[in-house]
């Protein structure tokens, strides 16, 4: 498993807190960077999952 897979997980998560703690204490900022992270995370995700594809993993 590639370590872009990984991190990407980790983004994804970090960005779900942070849009879930942005929107309980109705910070739109904090919900913005969460949603930012979420879709960042889900890209170097499927980065990792081509790297491995291509290795043939």
């Amino acid at each position: 498993m590639d370590k872009d897979r990984v991190v990407g997980s980790a983004k994804v998560i970090k960005g779900k807190i942070k849009e879930a703690v942005g929107k309980a204490v109705g910070d739109a900022k904090l919900e913005t960077e969460g949603k930012a992270d979420k879709i960042e995370g889900g890209v170097q995700n499927a980065v990792g999952g081509l790297k491995d594809t291509l290795r043939g993993e």
